[in-house]
């Protein structure tokens, strides 16, 4: 009897240790997808911008002084649209295309920034966003506690942030877009330790190579658009203007 309970508790530790390693290798993989997501789009919006200064005019005239303008700032919500829910009928492939487009044509929404804010407070900023992203993120990795509620109310307060947005654009009120950016930074900073520990729970080591490799999109997905909005909140509040 107690060598049969010795063998119960091995296998018990094996399973362990393998479902681990698993959840270990998928969100590696989660994080490898949304760092070159990164890559892409910091690359793209810096050589865009470079191409589409002042120093060029017609193109300049052309993208930003344009109703093209709207087509590069709004299409990004197009690609999160296709793959939040059309990701199950897509093979991974072409999820895989569709995320490495989303961030390409999200360089170009971004590359107006290079032409608001100083190189060298983009790059401070971005350092200071992977640091806060960087810790949340493993936050909402390791702790035991539920983050459920805490998610649930800062997507309200998402919410809420959007139509202060919305108005702000009519009433061009400085003090609210900093009240803006203040709440922005601490709704991104929970939502990334919750969507982190979203992502985790949503592992299952029963699944197929073809939903863990979508699972994977989507995770990177979620906390790419957690690690983007973190920075322009903290690039409103801290970035040096041109």
């Amino acid at each position: 009897m107690a060598d049969y309970e010795r063998q119960t508790l091995n296998a018990r530790g094996d399973s362990t240790a393998f479902i681990d390693e698993g959840l270990r290798s998928h969100m590696l993989r989660v994080y490898n997808y949304m760092g070159i997501g990164l890559a892409i789009t910091g690359v793209v919006a810096y050589f865009f911008a470079q191409w589409a200064s002042p120093a060029n005019p017609e193109v300049f005239n052309l993208v930003y002084g344009s109703p093209l303008k709207w087509v590069v700032m709004l299409s990004p919500f197009a690609f999160v649209l296709a793959l939040s829910f059309g990701i199950n009928k897509m093979s991974f492939a072409t999820a895989q295309l569709t995320f490495w487009a989303f961030a390409t044509v999200m360089g170009l929404s971004l590359s107006s920034i290079f032409l608001v804010y100083t190189g060298a407070s983009i790059a401070q900023v971005f350092f200071i966003t992977a640091a806060m992203f960087g810790t949340m993120s493993l936050y909402g990795y390791t702790t035991k506690r539920d983050l459920t509620a805490m998610g649930s109310f800062l997507m309200m307060g998402l919410i809420g942030i959007i139509i202060a947005m919305v108005v702000n654009m009519f009433l061009q009120s400085s003090a609210l877009e900093f009240g803006i950016s203040v709440l922005g930074v601490l709704i991104f900073v929970g939502l990334t330790a919750y969507d982190t520990q979203k992502i985790k729970e949503m592992y299952q080591e029963i699944d197929g190579s073809e939903i863990m490799g979508k699972k994977a999109i989507m995770g990177a997905l979620t906390l790419y658009l957690d690690f983007i909005n973190l920075f322009l909140m903290l690039l409103r509040l801290f970035g040096n203007r041109n």
